[in-house]
């Protein structure tokens, strides 16, 4: 009897044990569902607010731009000073632009994205942008091919107008890493279930330390750049449930991978 009491206890205190163990891990993930609901709320709230102060921003900035045009309509090529002070309006004026165009960008970054999936081709989705992409790269000695899926089309759920600015995000990329010339293939195949678009460059490459850091808003090596074409891409990527990813080897070129779910 002496042996069974001991048991029972030793059974009473393992279950408690356990018991506490369970309710601590669930206590534990509650405060982080918590803690993840107030940092998505603020992380709302932030973009709200920052929304509004670019569109706030913008406005000033158009009138600020509209002055810069009457006044260079209001100057005369008789004032000495003529020349220096055009040469200063235009400065001003491209700078605004450039402003415009970053938050331009920003907004439609930040913006919330409105899938319209639709069943979609890729193989004419890639045709397409090879055909409008076509003046652009041949400006600059690049050579545009395709490599269509080979088993007739490739059909994909997908907003055709977001993942065509996705795609070319990342040709334009490509075109910026062969400013000397070289060669840019899209894509298509299926492979493990999913859908595959690759946007291939024999550009410059990416260094090894900057990979892991290019999809990040921002971030960007290129003079000019608003840092935002890759992260823009990656978004809009992610918002169908698919990945994006890049091999690269610097002097040989970059291979960037979309991955998009077939159902």
């Amino acid at each position: 009897m002496g042996h069974f009491v001991v048991g029972l206890l030793i059974g009473v205190i393992g279950c408690l044990a356990i018991a506490c163990v369970v309710a601590s891990r669930t206590m534990r993930r509650v405060l982080l569902l918590e803690r993840r609901a107030r940092d998505a709320e603020r992380l709302a709230e932030l973009g709200t607010l920052t929304g509004g102060l670019a569109h706030e921003i913008k406005n000033p900035l158009s009138t600020v731009q509209l002055n810069l045009q009457l006044l260079a309509e209001d100057l005369t090529p008789d004032n000495p000073a003529y020349p220096r002070i055009v040469n200063r309006l235009n400065t001003v004026q491209k700078e605004t632009s450039r402003l415009r165009d970053i938050l331009d960008d920003f907004l439609r970054y930040a913006g919330k994205l409105e899938l319209d999936r639709q069943p979609t081709n890729l193989n004419e989705l890639l045709e397409d942008l090879v055909d409008f992409f076509h003046p652009q790269a041949q400006l600059q000695r690049v050579r545009l091919r395709v490599r269509p899926h080979e088993n007739g089309p490739l059909t994909a759920p997908v907003d055709p107008k977001l993942i065509k600015q996705a795609v070319l995000n990342l040709m334009l990329n490509a075109l910026q890493a062969m400013p000397a010339g070289g060669e840019l293939i899209l894509g298509a195949a299926r492979e493990d279930g999913e859908a595959r678009i690759d946007v291939i460059d024999t550009g410059k490459g990416i260094p090894a330390d900057a990979v892991d850091k290019i999809f990040n808003a921002y971030y960007t090596s290129k003079k000019g750049g608003t840092g935002l074409g890759l992260a823009m891409a990656q978004r809009i990527v992610k918002e169908h449930g698919g990945q994006i990813s890049v091999k690269s080897e610097p002097g040989k070129g970059s291979d960037f991978t979309l991955r998009l779910p077939l159902n």
